[in-house]
């Protein structure tokens, strides 16, 4: 939907992950909208470049989320949410209801 503005519909996909979950690394996204790696940590790197993302390593893995010092941060935000808008609702659903942590033993579904 953001394309045009972004230029690139992985960096949307990018960036609605990291608003949904405030955070994410690369494979985690990779695997979420089952596309390639190489995309994803070409806009990771050139989000967290911009000033739009940040990054920090927890053990092997270098975690990105929202910058809190980006000037637009706000408005990129609202941006995004008025996009999921328009979303198909199982991407929606999805974006919203990614689990993480495991069911407790026994609770019912």
């Amino acid at each position: 939907m953001l394309e045009a503005i972004f230029g690139s519909k992985c960096r949307e996909q990018v960036l609605q992950f990291i608003l949904a979950n405030e955070s994410g690394y690369a494979t985690q996204i990779k695997e979420f909208y089952k596309i390639g790696l190489d995309p994803v940590q070409k806009q990771l790197e050139r989000l967290e470049f911009g000033g739009v993302l940040v990054s920090q390593k927890v053990g092997k893995t270098v975690v990105y989320s929202f910058n809190p010092r980006y000037a637009f941060i706000e408005e990129l935000t609202n941006l995004l949410l008025k996009a999921r808008e328009f979303y198909k609702p199982e991407l929606k659903e999805s974006l919203i209801m990614i689990r993480k942590r495991p069911r407790r033993l026994g609770k019912p579904l």
